[in-house]
């Protein structure tokens, strides 16, 4: 049987921990940060995780993950 392609945008976004779930970063991150407030990005620089709605999508893009 043929080896399973992995999809590569979703490889570069997200990750599996050592717990089994899958981590990502946080959108909305990248410019006109002027405008938010000092909370909101300190809190955007931490990683998120992967909601449980996702989880199944997210192992069907990265089957050796």
């Amino acid at each position: 049987m043929p080896k399973q392609k992995s999809n590569k945008s979703a490889a570069k976004r997200l990750r599996r921990n050592a717990g089994g779930k899958w981590k990502r970063a946080h959108a909305f991150s990248s410019h006109l940060m002027s405008s938010k407030t000092r909370k909101q990005k300190r809190q955007l620089r931490r990683n998120g995780e992967v909601a449980a709605a996702d989880r199944k999508q997210a192992r069907r893009m990265l089957p050796y993950a």
